[in-house]
């Protein structure tokens, strides 16, 4: 098999080696409950958000003893992890863009960012079958009207034409570009999340050849819990097309 057509979510998020504890906050900031976890990392959001935001926090942590979804077991991993990239997408969108969320895994970004911005038409695409029908049930229980398909992203992009791509913890920026190149037309643009390796990933994509006709920008920067680095998300656009958001 290529490289390039391997699971997406299959690819470790490059954010995750500096971490420590499998995602785990210290035990000094241990919060027993998601209000907590907000005030202990100083994160303010629409008090309507918070009981859907707990609730989907249970349902993942209970699906997650049976099946392999997320290493954010914690208020505090999941406020100062999941939830900051969701709300830094969320600064970036739109008012009622249309948001493809592929190789969705455990439902992180797109599921937080259907509660944060419910003006936002997200849909869920997972390629393995057994985690789009737990991400199905979750979104049903969370009373979420979104789409979810246990699709390849590029398949969907055959048929479907989105205003913004979401991208966490999928692969490197060759094999997301290499993935979407017949599909640039079919894309308004791609925010991927990505930790500090960016620039060398950057560079493997530039030597590959798969960011030709391709631009890119970074268009957020904020720190990453835990470390003394710094998480960014990225934004890609088909060239000789007006940039977007």
């Amino acid at each position: 098999m290529n490289p390039a057509e391997h699971e997406m979510d299959e690819a470790p998020d490059d954010r995750s080696s500096s971490e420590t504890d499998d995602g785990e906050t210290d035990a000094r900031t241990e919060s027993a409950t998601l209000v907590d976890a907000l005030a202990v990392h100083e994160i303010e959001i629409e008090s309507s958000c918070i009981a859907p935001l707990e609730a989907y926090c249970k349902l993942l942590w209970d699906w997650n003893e049976k099946i392999n979804l997320t290493r954010h077991v914690s208020y505090d991993a999941f406020v100062a992890r999941d939830l900051v990239d969701s709300i830094q997408l969320a600064n970036l969108l739109a008012e009622g863009e249309e948001v493809l969320d592929f190789g969705s895994g455990g439902g992180v970004p797109g599921i937080p960012l259907a509660i944060l911005r419910p003006d936002l038409d997200v849909t869920l695409c997972e390629s393995v079958g057994k985690k789009a029908k737990v991400l199905e049930s979750m979104a049903k229980e969370l009373d979420l009207s979104m789409g979810v398909y246990n699709e390849r992203a590029e398949k969907l992009l055959d048929d479907f034409r989105y205003d913004v791509l979401t991208a966490r913890a999928v692969g490197p920026l060759w094999k997301i570009c290499t993935w979407f190149q017949p599909h640039w037309h079919s894309i308004g643009r791609l925010l991927a999340i990505k930790g500090p390796r960016w620039p060398d990933e950057r560079g493997e994509a530039r030597h590959r050849g798969v960011l030709h006709g391709v631009e890119m920008r970074c268009v957020a920067k904020y720190p990453m819990w835990g470390t003394e680095s710094e998480s960014v998300i990225l934004k890609l656009w088909q060239a000789g097309r007006p940039e977007l958001g």
